[in-house]
């Protein structure tokens, strides 16, 4: 009888050790990706990527925000499914984000490259922006940052039909996830402007 409880905590630190080593290396990876030098001839298909990738987190933003309803109606399975989907989305996500950056391509906020002909009062609202683009930005990369193990965890006590253990998880992943994918749809918004490739 006491074998079970042995197995499940054994599986538990088993599955927990995965999730914070995919998490670390993610970290890892994607502070890499600020070192790497420009690519010398960047190929046609990566101006396409931010787009891809603005079109992922809306779309995980809506699976999230379906599956919230779903789960609030006690339908499991779909709300599962959703989530399962939204993981996998999520993942893509990370994929396309990781190729994009790995051709060093910088995008400056604000840099139009129109010769300095901006005036005044242009100048002002794009001071206004940049700073709410900035805090934007901030909060969604320490959160990105913070989203992945909190999301992984979620999605295995949920798998694992560990109810009141995915639920606590549940009350920090879910919006924190829900955040940064709806910021990182306004970050590409804001910043798509200046893209120059």
């Amino acid at each position: 009888m006491n074998a079970l409880p042995e197995i499940n905590s054994g599986r538990d630190k088993l599955y927990l050790r995965l999730i914070a080593t995919v998490s670390v290396i993610v970290f890892l990876l994607v502070l890499l990706l600020s070192q790497l030098p420009k690519a010398e001839v960047v190929p046609p298909f990566v101006k396409y990527l931010p787009k891809l990738n603005a079109f992922l987190n809306g779309t995980c933003t809506l699976i999230l925000l379906i599956s919230f309803y779903f789960i609030r109606r006690k339908k499991v399975e779909i709300h599962k499914r959703l989530n399962i989907a939204a993981v996998a989305l999520s993942t893509i996500f990370l994929l396309s984000y990781v190729l994009f950056h790995s051709f060093g391509v910088e995008t400056k906020y604000g840099d139009l490259n129109h010769d300095g002909l901006v005036d005044a009062i242009e100048k002002a609202a794009a001071g206004n922006l940049r700073m709410a683009y900035f805090g934007i930005l901030i909060t969604h990369i320490i959160l990105a940052a913070i989203v992945l193990p909190l999301v992984l965890l979620s999605l295995y006590r949920g798998l694992t039909n560990q109810v009141a253990l995915h639920r606590k998880i549940v009350r920090w992943s879910f919006p924190v996830w829900l955040y940064v994918t709806i910021s990182g749809v306004i970050v590409y918004l804001m910043i798509s402007p200046y893209y120059n490739f």
